[in-house]
C-alpha cells in the first residue's frame, strides 16, 4: 500500500491565491520526485470541537483558514528518497528569490508521515 505524508497549517484568508501559488510550485516537485498524488484541502467545513480540533491544532486566528494537504507516495523508500532529494533541492530554499513567498507560519504546521493500512475504493 501507499505511503501519505499529511499536513495541516492555517493560512491567512487573504492569502488564499498565494497559497495556491506556493502550493503549484512546490507540489510539482513532489510529483517529480516520485509522489504520484498531491491534495490541497481548503478549510470550508472545519467545526470547533469541545476538546480538540483543526483550527486549535495549529492554533488559526479568526483571520486564518486551515488548510489540510496530503501527499500519496507508491511506498515508504520513494517517499524517504523524495523529501531527501527536496531538502537539498535549491527549489526549496525559501531565501531564492525564484521561489514563491511561503504565505503562512510554518512553526504552527503540524504533519507526519502514515502508513497505509486500510484502503477502501468506489
Amino acid at each position: 500500500m501507499s505511503y501519505i505524508d499529511g499536513f495541516v497549517i492555517a493560512v491567512p484568508t487573504a492569502n488564499k491565491e498565494k497559497f495556491v501559488a506556493h502550493a503549484r510550485h512546490f507540489d510539482a516537485l513532489f510529483i517529480e520526485l516520485g509522489a504520484i498524488r498531491v491534495i490541497e484541502g481548503w478549510g470550508d467545513d472545519v467545526p470547533d470541537g469541545k476538546v480538540t480540533d483543526f483550527r486549535r491544532a495549529v492554533q488559526a486566528t479568526v483571520e486564518e483558514t486551515v488548510a489540510f494537504s496530503w501527499v500519496e507516495w507508491p511506498d515508504k523508500a520513494t517517499r524517504d528518497a523524495g523529501m531527501q532529494k527536496m531538502r537539498e533541492d535549491p527549489r526549496m530554499d525559501p531565501s531564492n528569490p525564484e521561489n514563491p513567498p511561503v504565505p503562512f507560519d510554518g512553526k504552527r504546521m503540524i504533519f507526519g508521515g502514515f502508513e497505509a493500512v486500510v484502503e477502501v475504493k468506489a
